[in-house]
């Protein structure tokens, strides 16, 4: 078995982001073309289109930033918190959001996996009341166990088999 290297998320990405939401009382800054997630999309998948969709003028006038598909993205607030989504399409997300764009040579999807199974730890490390809050500093620092780059392409081959089997099996129920 090779090593395997440990990492702070920050040290793994190109960038860690939130973004933002246009105002929605300008109804001028909704129903447009760019994609824009929000937290409650956000649950254990993959996104390949969002709820709602923003239009130039919205995106210009609020903080929302364009998210590369590929990347990583964990839920910080409330309900949602650290719940985690894979990015199949480019897409611009509202600040509830924090999003990890990995550099190459790191599997994204091996990140993903990962992140699915640390949620009890981010849920563990959110602070405030009845529902954790995590920040984004807090997602930076969390540590990350990296095998070289093959083995992971090895674990998240065998993660989609096991996926696509337990899909199987629960449609033919």
């Amino acid at each position: 078995m090779t090593e395997w290297k440990e990492y702070k998320l920050g040290e793994i990405c190109t960038k860690i982001t939130s973004g933002g939401t246009p105002k929605t009382s300008e109804a001028s800054y909704y129903d447009g073309n760019i994609p824009w997630l929000n937290t409650k999309e956000v649950n254990f998948n993959r996104i390949e289109k969002t709820e709602k969709y923003i239009t130039e003028e919205g995106y210009n006038n609020s903080s929302a930033k364009w998210i590369p598909k590929g990347s990583v993205i964990i839920a910080m607030y409330g309900a949602t918190a650290a719940k985690v989504a894979y990015s199949l399409i480019d897409l611009t997300t509202n600040q509830a959001c924090c999003a990890c764009e990995v550099f190459n040579g790191i599997d994204k999807e091996f990140l993903f996996f990962f992140l699915l199974s640390h949620r009890e730890e981010f849920i563990k490390m959110g602070g405030g009341g009845a529902q954790p809050n995590i920040s984004k500093e807090k997602i930076t620092n969390t540590y990350i166990p990296l095998p070289p780059y093959e083995e992971q392409k090895r674990i998240v081959s065998a993660v989609n088999k096991a996926f696509t089997l337990l899909n199987t099996i629960m449609e033919s129920l």
